[in-house]
C-alpha cells in the first residue's frame, strides 16, 4: 500500500495538462469515485492495524496534493483564457455610471415636500377600484359623463370594477376610515380611456390634497395655493382663481399661474395670455362629507388636484407627453442635474 501511494505521489507531482480537456481527464483518473485514490481508500480496510495510522496519513497527503495540483492547473487555464494579461482581476469593476431619477418622480417629490411642510401626510390606495370610491362617494351623478366608457376603463365582467380615473378615491377611503382633522396628499397613477398623443395619454400621474377640520375656509385654500405656487415656480409667481365646476367641490375653481417662461408678458407657451392653467380646487361639497360619514354641519374642508405631467411640462418645457413613458435614456439624462 505504501509503495502504491509513493508511486501516485510522484505521478501527481509531475502532472501536466495542455488544455482543459486533458485536465478533466486527470481529475477523473485520480479524484473521481472510480479514480486511483478512491481505490486506495477502498483498500484501506485491508491494511494491518499496526500500519493504519501511517497509511492513513499518507493517503490524506496524497489526496490533498492531488486536489491542490488539479486546482492550480485549473486556475492557470482560467487566467490564460481571459486574455487579460497584466490586468489585476482582484480590482473592483470599472465605475458604472448611475442612472437618474425620472422627471415625473423629481417633480412629484417636490410637490410632496412642499405640502409636507404644510403638515400634510401621504395617503395611498389601490389603482383598481370600485364605482363607489371613484364616483358615487364623490357626488358624481349616475349620468355624469366621467362614468362613460370613453373616459373610464371598466372591467367587462364586473362593471363595478374600474381603473381609478383620479386619486380622489384615496380621499374617500381616508374619510370613511378616519375622523377629522384630516390633512393628506394622495400621489399616484391614474387611468383614462383617451387616445395617446403628444398632449394626452391613457395613464398619467396626479397629486391631490385634502384638508378637513372645523372652520376651514376658502381663504385657507387660497393661501395654501399661493405658497405652493411660489415654492414650486419661484417667489415672483402670481396666481388667479377662475370659477369652475367639479362634482365633489362647491364652490369650485381652476387656478392659473403667471407664465414662468415669459413672466406674464405673453408668449406662445401661454398663448399670449400671460397665464397657464395648473390645477383644480374648491371647498369639499357637503354631500361628499356626509357620504363618507363626516358631519358637514361641524366640519368643512378644501381639496385640490393637479397632474404631475402638467407641472413637469411647466418646469422643464417638455412638449410631448409620450416622452415620459418611452424610456429613452437620452431624454432621461437631461434631468441628471435636477435633483
Amino acid at each position: 500500500m505504501i509503495a502504491k501511494i509513493e508511486q501516485l505521489l510522484k505521478e501527481v507531482e509531475a502532472l501536466h495538462a495542455s488544455n482543459a480537456e486533458e485536465l478533466e481527464a486527470l481529475r477523473i483518473k485520480f479524484l473521481s469515485k472510480k479514480g486511483a485514490i478512491n481505490d486506495l481508500m477502498a483498500d484501506f480496510r485491508n491494511v494491518a492495524a499496526e500500519q493504519k495510522k501511517e497509511v492513513g496519513m499518507r493517503l490524506n497527503e496524497l489526496k490533498t496534493k492531488a486536489q491542490d495540483k488539479i486546482n492550480a492547473l485549473k486556475e492557470q487555464f482560467e487566467s490564460q483564457d481571459n486574455g487579460c494579461d497584466g490586468l489585476d482581476l482582484t480590482r473592483s469593476a470599472y465605475p458604472v455610471k448611475l442612472g437618474t431619477r425620472h422627471p415625473i418622480t423629481i417633480v412629484k417629490n417636490e410637490v410632496i415636500d412642499i405640502f409636507a411642510r404644510l403638515g400634510f401626510s401621504i395617503a395611498e390606495g389601490p389603482e383598481i377600484e370600485d364605482d363607489w370610491h371613484v364616483f358615487s362617494a364623490l357626488n358624481f351623478a349616475e349620468d355624469h359623463p366621467a362614468r362613460d366608457m370613453q373616459d373610464t376603463f371598466f372591467i367587462e365582467a364586473h362593471p363595478d370594477v374600474v381603473l381609478r380615473t383620479h386619486t380622489s378615491s384615496v380621499q374617500t377611503r381616508v374619510m370613511e376610515t378616519s375622523k377629522p382633522p384630516i390633512r393628506i396628499i394622495c400621489p399616484g397613477r391614474v387611468y383614462r380611456n383617451e387616445a395617446i398623443s403628444y398632449r394626452a395619454h391613457c395613464f398619467f400621474h396626479q397629486v391631490e390634497a385634502l384638508y378637513i377640520d372645523k372652520d376651514v375656509s376658502f381663504t385657507d385654500l387660497k393661501q395654501a395655493l399661493l405658497l405652493f405656487a411660489k415654492e414650486m415656480f419661484g417667489a415672483d409667481t402670481k396666481i388667479r382663481l377662475r370659477p369652475s365646476y367639479f362634482p365633489f367641490t362647491e364652490p369650485s375653481a381652476e387656478m392659473d399661474i403667471s407664465c414662468n417662461i415669459c413672466g406674464g408678458k405673453g408668449c406662445p407657451f401661454c398663448k399670449h395670455t400671460g397665464w397657464v392653467e395648473i390645477l383644480g380646487c374648491g371647498m369639499v361639497d357637503p354631500n361628499v362629507l356626509e357620504s363618507n360619514g363626516i358631519d358637514s354641519k361641524v366640519y368643512s374642508g378644501y381639496a385640490l388636484g393637479m397632474g404631475i405631467e402638467r407641472i413637469t411640462n411647466l418646469k422643464y418645457q417638455v412638449k410631448d407627453l409620450r416622452m415620459f413613458s418611452e424610456n429613452d435614456t437620452r431624454f432621461l439624462k437631461e434631468f441628471e442635474a435636477a435633483y
